[in-house]
């Protein structure tokens, strides 16, 4: 699901103090609490391209999000994420100076042999410093960018971050189509109504450089793009949530959640990706995820970085490993993130998140 509007929203309790009202959290991270100012997620919207790979200024909270799985030349893993979230203080189209209602944060991780690193950074829009435009498409908070190398879409991208002792500079080409989740791009995410619109392109093929404390590594493999953007996706009662995108060996794609809830069962949903693209949304008796080993964070924290993952209509029962267990995102409202392996009925590599531990 890659939902991190939780800490959008605490970035606006935040950033947003100067404001005549400031939400008042209610249940998970403040996700469940009422938003009748901004626009409603409906089933009648029809996603449209390439203006939804934009902002939307009517909704409170959005993102976009790439996670790749990288090899080096001596055949180690590597893990790049990064993301780019929008949070409005109220409705309205962004507009020149301070009184923009946009806040925006950026998250940048990468993963390897040498640990896990983090780097954070935040922008108050209507000054420049961050923003996002659909065509072509280009989306930047400071000096990190992502952006269409050629074409008005999101067909081939050039990404780059840097934070303290690491940088990457990546370009993203995609071999499929975009996917819709849910109902067309409708994604409920309690069964109560609350619900986003999300989409991938997760067919990327990535060549490229990472730097890791001086040194230099050419790298290839395989990204996910995310885009979702709601004005109230959960419910109050929900707890945080475990997201898996993966790669499956042989061409095919899966993306599920898990969002935990106070009491009962978990909401569960996913969509598995045939190799050409054509897809299949899945239903919560069709999933089955069973934590299997809990890792220790240095920060304290406890998060199962092992998962059985089974979806008996295509035959799939595997384990999902993280590549490097101390993956926590250790940003102002922390949570783990980290490249993993597959192994069982089918090979893989992917990554998952996981919030609210």
């Amino acid at each position: 699901m890659n939902a991190k509007a939780c800490w959008l929203l605490s970035l606006t309790l935040l950033l947003g103090a100067c404001e005549e009202t400031t939400p008042t959290p209610q249940g998970f991270a403040g996700l469940g609490q009422a938003s009748d100012a901004f626009l409603a997620v409906t089933p009648q919207r029809t996603l449209q391209f390439p203006a939804d790979h934009g902002a939307h200024s009517g909704y409170r909270i959005e993102w976009w999000y790439v996670t790749a799985n990288l090899t080096d030349e001596q055949g180690r893993d590597w893990g790049a994420q990064w993301t780019l979230f929008r949070s409005a203080l109220r409705p309205g189209a962004d507009q020149a100076g301070w009184y923009s209602p946009n806040l925006w944060m950026g998250h940048a991780g990468l993963s390897g042999p040498f640990g896990h690193q983090v780097a954070e950074t935040l922008a108050r829009g209507g000054v420049g410093q961050a923003g996002v435009e659909a065509q072509p498409f280009h989306a930047w908070i400071d000096d990190w960018s992502l952006r269409s190398t050629h074409g008005s879409g999101l067909d081939h991208l050039q990404m780059q971050a840097r934070g303290e002792g690491f940088a990457y500079h990546l370009q993203l080409d995609s071999e499929g189509p975009l996917v819709l989740h849910g109902k067309q791009g409708y994604s409920e995410k309690s069964g109560q109504g609350q619900a986003s619109y999300y989409y991938s392109q997760p067919f990327y093929r990535v060549s490229g450089e990472i730097e890791r404390d001086g040194q230099r590594y050419r790298v290839s493999g395989q990204a996910w793009l995310d885009r979702e953007w709601s004005s109230q996706p959960l419910a109050a009662q929900q707890q945080g949530w475990d997201w898996f995108s993966l790669h499956l060996q042989g061409g095919a794609k899966l993306m599920l959640f898990q969002v935990r809830q106070a009491d009962g069962e978990p909401y569960r949903a996913g969509t598995w990706i045939a190799a050409d693209g054509q897809t299949r949304a899945l239903s919560a008796e069709q999933i089955h995820l069973t934590p299997l080993h809990w890792s220790n964070q240095q920060t304290g924290r406890k998060v199962p970085t092992q998962w059985r993952v089974e979806v008996p209509t295509y035959q799939l029962s595997v384990e999902v490993q993280a590549i490097e267990t101390q993956a926590w995102m250790t940003t102002r409202f922390p949570y783990w993130e980290g490249p993993v392996r597959l192994s069982g009925s089918h090979q893989g590599r992917g990554y998952l998140e996981m919030t609210g531990y």
